[in-house]
């Protein structure tokens, strides 16, 4: 287990426990996004190697055809359904902003068909979302450590993949079935290239910035959790706390590459180099830390990392051989 020890947070009266009465156990879980996506891929790891008596399947129907979705859920009839498919664009969200049908097709159309057509068959939906739908304002000022919660409306939409996200999340919350998990800059311990620190290794320059973020390692086996116990609604999925930029990179080149060196620019020079604004926020923890399960324990944000970086290391070396000579070429800046 990966224990996160911190003094007992109060409450705030207007987080209500979202749980279903009788959870229905997870016996056959169906994931969309599981064939070619990176979260779908690790959970339908995650789930085969944690319960071996569940059947673990990976849909084929595309999302945003309904009728090909309603047909799947028939012929499957999953116990759960696990949804990470979804558009984020590559390299990068930028790519949404020339390609907004798609966009929509596939992040509103289809997330809302999965949605609605699982709630009409009575099954437990859990939805891959994002917290990339805040910015740090007035009420919550960078580095006071005053989080957005549950509660909060988007503030954020200065990305059309944002702005898809952000009108989703209270639509999506009016499904009882669906639960809606907030992942921020997912972190991982290997070089995919859909990792957050993955890709800022590879920039130029960096903004340094503290942010929530989500280490896969520890949260993916949290959602599966949280999904078995019948948890719904909609949840800051992210470890405690926030880290920098910097703070990453440093971790980065403690365990991984000594050689590699960075260099900041302010948020008004990387907005020059980008067609979309980028989020940058604190979520609050006190609603994910009182749900859990009581065997689930996360490090805050920080430790996380640290420990990611560290398994990071192992997996790396067994992978390419000793560090940082054997790294791919792609994260060699140096």
């Amino acid at each position: 287990l990966i224990h996160f020890i911190t003094p007992p947070l109060a409450l705030p009266h207007s987080f209500k426990s979202t749980m279903s009465s009788t959870p229905t156990p997870l016996t056959k879980a169906l994931i969309y996004g599981g064939k070619t996506g990176w979260i779908g891929g690790k959970m339908a790891a995650l789930i085969a190697a944690k319960h071996p008596s569940v059947t673990v399947v990976l849909a084929s129907a595309r999302i945003e055809n309904r009728a090909d979705v309603a047909a799947e859920l028939d012929a499957e009839k999953p116990s759960h359904v696990f949804m990470a498919a979804g558009i984020t664009g590559r390299p990068n969200i930028d790519w949404c902003e020339d390609h907004k049908p798609e966009t929509i097709r596939t992040n509103v159309i289809g997330t809302l068909n999965l949605a609605d057509l699982c709630n009409d068959r009575g099954i437990h939906c859990t939805v891959y979302a994002t917290g990339c739908i805040f910015k740090y304002d007035d009420a919550h000022p960078l580095g006071s450590g005053i989080g957005f919660t549950e509660e909060d409306k988007p503030n954020f939409d200065e990305s059309f993949y944002s702005q898809t996200k952000g009108y989703m999340e209270p639509m999506l919350k009016c499904y009882p079935s669906c639960m809606i998990l907030r992942v921020r800059m997912p972190i991982s311990d290997d070089l995919s290239h859909r990792n957050f620190i993955t890709k800022i290794v590879k920039y130029e320059r960096v903004v340094n910035i503290p942010n929530s973020m989500t280490v896969l390692t520890e949260m993916l086996p949290a959602s599966l959790a949280m999904a078995t116990k019948g948890l719904t609604g909609v949840y800051n999925f992210c470890n405690p706390g926030v880290i920098s930029h910097n703070e990453c990179l440093d971790l980065y080149t403690k365990y991984i590459d000594p050689t590699y060196t960075y260099k900041n620019f302010t948020l008004e020079e990387q907005s020059k180099i980008l067609k979309a604004g980028r989020s940058n926020n604190e979520l609050d923890a006190t609603k994910l830390l009182r749900d859990l399960p009581e065997d689930i324990k996360l490090n805050d944000i920080k430790t996380a990392v640290e420990l990611c970086m560290q398994r990071m290391r192992v997996n790396l070396t067994e992978e390419f051989g000793e560090l940082p000579d054997a790294l791919p070429k792609e994260v060699r800046k140096n």
